[in-house]
């Protein structure tokens, strides 16, 4: 109900922007949509992993009501300017920005890890089930009622999604440790995906996708306008044939779903590219509605398997994060696009520039030779293990720092090479979870002795480290154990490092570290 909604809403700006402003003012509509996605996910995401997600998206949906209630009344009051119409289409993108990685995250609380590729299929679906008839019924209100009627229906549409939020009988599993600070949330997210090569390669390719894919949804009333010599309700239509599209793959997803998500992505790209270059060669409604059926299909196809993926690779403890920059990267990417396309029409047409965005969609397709999405069938699992608490006779606190942690092992010499490259996979694993400045060294005297070094900013990053193991990373820990033949364990050293000033200067100075521990 509250898709179906925002659907109306936005046939409603769109239109009402096609009747005051010029052309590149109709693009810009989709790019203030857009826009506060690209630069607030990825603090939303801190927000979701750090918050209570329940109460961060109903707040982020009472913003956005305010701002629907800003579009009733300028209208109403007949003072919709182009300006104040993007500056409110701005706000309602603020409050969902910051409720999309909360609502996307809350997906792997609420089923099983077997049926997270179902759920989150079905969570789109549900978006474009609204997408499917919401355009077209927008359309009809809008030339029967005007765009105020629109954006009514969208305010009073968050309401349903406030009720089910406040119904929700959310489970919290209490943490440890405090929650992490704002921005070293938002860093700790940038550092997982970037040293987790799946998830790059993911963010990266729905980042070039976005680009192209961009110019059908915010050309789309240019389309209906221009080369159909339509109106509101043939907008309404065309938009309505690409969500029927979404939805008919969404029922055969479990289908498409037995490729390799690289051959997916590849063939739903190519489809894409070939059916924007027909949307732009088109002057027929029936025929441009059949095209954007397959568009809305290839669409979905790529944008469900990106997410899938991403959800299945990436912890519990980030996944708001990670999912805000996959959100960012294709946001990012409309946005970039919308605003070109805009300037293309002014220049050389509706249907040339879909022409130009069908070149742009095949040549993406050469990003999968450097980041390939790769295949996974079951979510990453957290290494459900009681570590016991490091030895501690420091007066120390959760902000202390830096730690400095060395690792000792005893290495055989002839597995110098695959002790390498094991901590070649610890490496990674260490730097996504947290840690800095990561080394290894060997002994010149004594070839079998090596050293790893990692430092962490605080006490409580370093606590958060050690939590944040999955079951395929605890393999890796095991597999560089076994290969130790000390006689005696795995040495561990955990060092405060104290920089100059940090210490007592004179006598009579007291030193933290002369206090006997609590606990």
């Amino acid at each position: 109900m509250s898709n179906a909604a925002v659907m109306i809403q936005s046939v409603g700006a769109a239109w009402a922007m096609s009747l005051i402003a010029s052309a590149q003012w109709v693009a810009l509509v989709q790019t203030a949509t857009f826009l506060p996605l690209a630069l607030l996910t990825l603090p939303a995401g801190a927000l979701a992993d750090t918050f209570d997600r329940k109460r961060v998206q109903i707040v982020a949906l009472l913003i956005s009501m305010l701002g629907a209630m800003g579009l009733v009344a300028a209208s109403e009051l007949q003072v919709l300017s182009p300006a104040l119409l993007l500056g409110l289409c701005f706000w309602i993108g603020c409050g969902m920005a910051i409720m999309g990685p909360a609502w996307q995250a809350s997906v792997s609380e609420q089923v099983g890890t077997d049926l997270l590729p179902q759920a989150i299929t079905l969570n789109g679906m549900s978006y474009n089930v609204a997408r499917s008839f919401g355009p077209a019924l927008g359309g009809g209100i809008v030339a029967a009622m005007g765009a105020s009627v629109a954006f009514l229906i969208n305010a009073i549409g968050y309401i349903p999604m406030i009720i089910a939020l406040a119904l929700w009988k959310r489970v919290v599993e209490p943490s440890r440790l405090p929650p992490e600070r704002f921005f070293s949330a938002i860093g700790a997210g940038v550092r997982y995906v970037i040293n987790l090569t799946p998830a790059r390669s993911v963010i990266l390719r729905i980042f070039f996708f976005g680009l192209g894919s961009s110019a059908l949804n915010a050309l789309m009333p240019l389309v209906a306008r221009d080369l159909l010599e339509g109106d509101a309700q043939t907008f309404g239509l065309l938009l309505g044939s690409f969500g029927v599209g979404s939805v008919l793959l969404g029922l055969n997803i479990n289908w498409i779903r037995r490729f390799h998500n690289e051959s997916i992505v590849r063939v739903a790209t190519a489809i894409l590219a070939f059916l924007v270059f027909c949307v732009g060669s088109s002057d027929t409604l029936w025929l441009t509605m059949l095209l954007l059926l397959g568009c809305g299909a290839a669409w979905m196809s790529v944008m469900t398997t990106a997410t899938v993926t991403l959800q299945l690779f990436v912890p519990r403890w980030v996944m708001g994060r990670a999912v805000a920059l996959n959100t960012t990267s294709i946001c990012l990417g409309a946005s970039i696009g919308s605003w070109f396309w805009g300037e293309s029409v002014l220049r050389v047409g509706t249907g040339t520039t879909l022409h130009y965005a069908a070149g742009i969609l095949l040549a993406t397709l050469l990003a999968g030779f450097f980041f390939r999405v790769q295949d996974r069938l079951h979510s990453t699992e957290d290494a459900d293990l009681m570590i016991s608490d490091p030895t501690i006779k420091l007066a120390i606190n959760g902000r202390s720092g830096p730690v400095l942690i060395e690792v000792s092992y005893e290495v055989a010499p002839e597995q110098a090479r695959d002790f390498y490259n094991v901590m070649q996979e610890l490496r990674l694993i260490r730097q996504r979870n947290g840690a800095k400045d990561w080394m290894l060294s060997r002994d010149i005297a004594a070839p079998e002795k090596w050293q790893e070094r990692f430092r962490c900013s605080t006490w409580d990053g370093y606590l958060r480290l050690r939590s944040r193991g999955t079951v395929e990373e605890r393999v890796v820990f095991e597999r560089a154990r076994d290969m130790h033949v000390g006689l005696s364990p795995i040495s561990v050293r955990r060092l405060l490092e104290r920089p100059v000033g940090s210490v007592r200067w004179q006598e009579e100075s007291p030193d933290r570290g002369d206090i006997e521990p609590i606990a």
